[in-house]
């Protein structure tokens, strides 16, 4: 259950976010999930949201490159009712935005996740999305050299277990939205710890 990952929670030393500023607005998700759908990864949007997120916090050289190498469809693909260079165009923009948040002084990640509208069962999924995308990137990187911290290494052990929440007849009541409200902001700061970590504080180490 949801509420079960409550243990990992501590209180966020990060401001909450700001609402993202509106990504290709002539893009809804739906069609923006048909396009992903025709790339070799088939990854739903919060997945490939949370790939990108895990190439940039594990400090891959050319995140943006790599991540669209992974997901996008090639030319000979079927994206649904999207075109390439439509495609193109609204990731690039998220990628834009998602650097710009990272890198920001607010520390204002904003997950690409449903709306708070949406039913609990399928915004529980998208955050289940976004942690496997994180640690499958993750994976991805060559880290020798670069070990993660201990307090690196605790995060990517609780985003493991959030890929096992039991999402079966998850119920649409207060006590789990309240969970997934904590457990989506406990992710969003673990995310920025480990970018702050591989990152910004590996940036001004100076060279020997």
């Amino acid at each position: 259950m949801v509420a079960g990952l409550l243990i990992f929670l501590c209180p966020s030393p990060f401001p909450a976010p700001s609402p993202r500023e509106e990504v290709a607005t002539n893009i809804d998700d739906a069609r923006l999930a048909r396009y992903l759908a025709a790339g070799a990864l088939c990854a739903t949007p919060s997945e490939a949201h949370g790939i990108l997120c895990g190439l940039m916090c594990g400090g891959d050289a050319d995140p943006e490159s790599t991540w669209l190498q992974q997901i996008r469809p090639d030319a000979e693909a079927e994206p649904g009712d999207l075109s390439i260079q439509e495609g193109r165009e609204a990731l690039g923009e998220l990628a834009r935005l998602t650097r710009k948040e990272l890198e920001g002084s607010e520390f204002g990640l904003v997950l690409f996740l449903p709306d708070d509208a949406r039913p609990l069962a399928e915004r529980a999924t998208a955050l289940y999305d976004w942690v496997r995308g994180f640690l499958y990137a993750w994976g991805t990187l060559d880290h020798t050299g670069a070990q993660p911290s201990a307090e690196t290494s605790e995060i990517l052990r609780d985003f493991t277990d959030v890929t096992r929440m039991d999402l079966d007849g998850l119920d649409d009541d207060e006590q789990n939205e309240e969970a997934l409200t904590e457990v989506s902001e406990f992710i969003r700061v673990a995310a920025m710890t480990i970018y702050q970590e591989r990152v910004v504080a590996r940036a001004h180490v100076p060279e020997s």
